[in-house]
């Protein structure tokens, strides 16, 4: 339990440190120098350089920079206010309107990009302004964009779901089949809870708009043809093995500069300002994936995880006491650890556990992604909180409390996932055949 305490102690001076308004990235490298100075032998100052190098030197993460510079351009051009334009007669008579944008947007996107940050910071650059603008409550965009940009690790393709299958040893197109399902069903749940909040407080929803008839919506969704080829095109080329996400982002700047363009909204100006715009959010990212991957490092150091997944291991649980007990201890890795990290470090003592308890590998793999998911929005170290605490000037305190109702519709996708596991294996079962 000494090792236990050690993780305590630097969920303490972490908490302290984001308190008394320390950068986030600093915050992390600091808990991860003191915890390698004082509890391990290594040596901080070597392992600080590979951290930052390890984490920023990847071919993958050169995605992130592209699909945000992408989200800018949409942002500063006429672009995202034309997408808004089209979906809004569509969406008039749904209790909550635009604002089921929010998780429409996250899921498309979601599926393309394979990443939460870039998910997050993509939509909510789109999205936020024109909502404010429109007259819907910030607090719920927030919260929705916050948890809406998790889906990003759901919804296939997802670097996290490759990180687990090769863990686990498990098949990778297995993994993405079983992800569409509760992928939409999170997204139902969201976009349910939207309508009920916004049918609960009409007074936070701006009125609808005028009705229209059929060929006036279709008109109006006029501007929704470019930018929705673009989308489609992107999934078709990732989907098909024609380009990899890397490649498919940089499709999606070519393809909002052109269309930008094409409909004379795009400036020296506005490009500049869309360039400097996505460096500094790119930026803001990195750094604090560098600080996080040090912190990581320290606690494989500790052993920490390691020392969890045994402590739960040796209670000899009955299965389902067992998944409980995973929960509350992915949920307290969550407030220190990045997702991919939580499942290297414990795979090797956590999966024979699970396969003993008699549940199956492909079903444990989307459990644990929703539970990475949940992780992404608790703090303090909850990424995407970070990501629009940046974007937007609120606390991440602020803005996790905006995200509590949706952290309770990932509970209740958990819930049902654990009692009804067809809804993660029907569609692997059915694609591929049931494989004994």
């Amino acid at each position: 339990m000494e090792t236990l305490g050690i993780g305590l102690f630097l969920l303490v001076i972490m908490l302290f440190l984001l308190t008394g308004g320390v950068w986030i990235a600093m915050t992390l490298a600091i808990c991860g120098w003191v915890g390698q100075a004082f509890f391990t032998t290594t040596q901080p100052g070597k392992n600080l350089f590979s951290a930052f190098w390890e984490s920023n030197a990847s071919w993958e993460l050169a995605a992130l920079p592209l699909f945000i510079w992408m989200g800018e351009i949409l942002f500063r051009t006429r672009l995202s206010e034309e997408m808004f334009e089209g979906l809004s007669p569509w969406l008039n008579r749904i209790p909550g309107r635009l604002m089921h944008t929010t998780i429409l947007g996250c899921g498309i996107f979601g599926s393309v990009s394979g990443s939460s940050a870039a998910t997050c910071a993509t939509i909510s650059k789109v999205a936020l302004p024109e909502l404010k603008r429109r007259g819907y409550d910030e607090n719920l965009a927030l919260g929705a964009l916050a948890t809406g940009g998790t889906l990003g690790i759901l919804i296939p393709p997802s670097i996290t779901m490759v990180v687990y299958a090769v863990a686990a040893d498990a098949s990778i197109i297995r993994i993405f089949l079983a992800g569409f399902l509760p992928g939409f069903l999170l997204m139902a749940i969201f976009m349910g809870y939207i309508a009920w909040w916004s049918i609960r407080n009409p007074s936070k929803v701006p009125p609808p708009d005028a009705p229209s008839t059929f060929m006036e919506k279709v008109k109006k969704s006029g501007s929704l043809i470019p930018c929705g080829a673009l989308i489609v095109f992107i999934v078709w080329v990732l989907v098909t093995g024609y380009a990899t996400a890397t490649e498919c982002a940089a499709y999606g700047v070519a393809g909002s500069l052109a269309i930008a363009a094409y409909g004379r909204s795009l400036t020296w100006k506005n490009f500049c300002e869309g360039l400097m715009g996505a460096t500094r959010t790119s930026c803001m990212i990195m750094f604090i994936l560098a600080g996080a991957a040090f912190l990581t490092k320290t606690m494989a150091f500790t052993g920490v995880p390691r020392e969890l997944a045994e402590w739960v291991n040796a209670m000899q649980l009955s299965p389902y006491a067992l998944i409980t007990a995973l929960v509350v201890v992915y949920l307290v890795l969550g407030t220190a650890l990045d997702g991919i990290s939580m499942i290297v470090l414990t795979s090797a003592v956590v999966l024979p556990m699970i396969q003993k308890a008699g549940f199956d590998l492909i079903w444990f793999g989307i459990f644990i992604v929703l539970l990475v998911e949940i992780a992404e929005v608790t703090p303090p170290v909850g990424f995407n909180l970070f990501v629009l605490q940046n974007m937007t000037g609120k606390d991440s305190n602020t803005v996790a409390r905006a995200a509590l109702p949706f952290f309770g519709c990932l509970v209740l996708c958990i819930a049902l996932v654990t009692v009804f596991p067809q809804i993660v294996t029907w569609l692997p079962d059915v694609v591929m055949g049931v494989q004994k």
